[in-house]
């Protein structure tokens, strides 16, 4: 068998991988290498990076929800009992892949243009009565 760390003690003579030997019996006079400096090259394409971040944030995206009728005229009714009763309304809906949420005071239901608009404390809001989900 080869000895490969003449200097070390009988324990690590023949040890191969420098990880497993102490420091103190490796060569202080082996170069300490580029480290980080060999990854700046794929650091030169930001918009790499901005691709790569959308994939990541596609990644939790959902197909919008389809309602059964049961459910549309469940939303229907509580929307007309909310108008006339408690004004107050959090709504959930679906917008670019994702079910957010908002709440505030029901202010205009067109049913021409289907949107619902709500008075929040921003200012006012337009939700498209298609993309709503659940109305609390």
């Amino acid at each position: 068998m080869k000895l490969i760390n003449p200097d070390a003690p009988d324990e690590y003579k023949y040890e191969t991988d420098y990880r497993n030997i102490p420091r103190e019996y490796l060569n202080p006079r082996i170069p300490q290498g580029r480290g980080m400096v060999k990854w700046q090259a794929f650091k030169t394409l930001p918009e790499q990076y901005e691709r790569l971040e959308q994939y990541i944030q596609d990644q939790n995206k959902i197909d919008k929800p389809i309602l059964s009728d049961d459910q549309l005229s469940e939303l229907n009714d509580t929307l007309v009992f909310k108008m006339f009763h408690d004004p107050v309304i959090t709504v959930n809906y679906y917008e670019d892949g994702y079910i957010k949420n908002i709440e505030g005071y029901i202010r205009k239901v067109d049913d021409y243009e289907q949107m619902l608009y709500l008075d929040v404390g921003t200012g006012l809001s337009r939700i498209s009565l298609m993309d709503i989900v659940e109305i609390k």
